[in-house]
């Protein structure tokens, strides 16, 4: 199996590069809003780490978002809690498609947690700033003072890019995506 790690910076177009390919994808955004509406147990250890913030279940965005803006602890305890849980999640993928001939991993701290392997093949999706923005902007609830706590923990675009094995330049056009994705296909296969 071939895994593909997806890197980049928020709002390039990870999500939707990784769907692109057209194999299974693993999406860690996707595990943590499934988390925050059905998982009791995490709710219960996530209100009694952050009482103040997490009161009532299915666990708000709104309250998470509180909580991180007001202590900067507040991020490292919900990704302490939440990655432990995204990591289990991200091995039963990964056994139920065992015999797929490539998985993709759509994961935003792929790097930052060590969650990938030496022989992972990393795609940096780049895109313009200015389309970034753009984009982040257009979001439902999109917080400044939160993209920039996200970003303080993450690795900067230029660190992932030189880790990385590909680039797909993304300007938001479908043919683009997938001109990049069949020759990156067709040099790994």
């Amino acid at each position: 199996m071939i895994r593909i790690g997806i890197l980049g910076d928020i709002g390039s177009g990870k999500s939707y590069v990784a769907n692109s390919f057209g194999y299974p994808v693993f999406s860690a955004d996707k595990e943590v809003s499934k988390i925050y509406k059905k998982d009791k147990k995490i709710f219960k250890k996530l209100k009694k780490k952050l009482p103040k913030y997490i009161s009532s279940f299915p666990i708000n965005k709104n309250q998470v978002t509180k909580a991180i803006l007001s202590n900067k602890n507040n991020l490292k305890e919900i990704i302490k809690l939440i990655h432990k849980e995204i990591r289990k999640k991200m091995n039963l993928f990964l056994k139920k498609n065992k015999n797929k001939k490539i998985v993709i991993l759509d994961i935003p701290l792929l790097l930052e947690n060590k969650i990938n392997n030496k022989k992972d093949i990393l795609i940096f999706v780049s895109s313009k700033k200015k389309d970034i923005e753009k984009r982040l902007k257009n979001r439902k609830n999109f917080n400044v003072k939160l993209l920039n706590k996200f970003r303080k923990i993450q690795f900067t675009p230029n660190y992932k890019k030189k880790k990385s094995h590909f680039i797909i330049k993304n300007n938001f056009t479908k043919q683009s995506v997938n001109d990049s994705i069949r020759n990156i296909l067709n040099e790994i296969l």
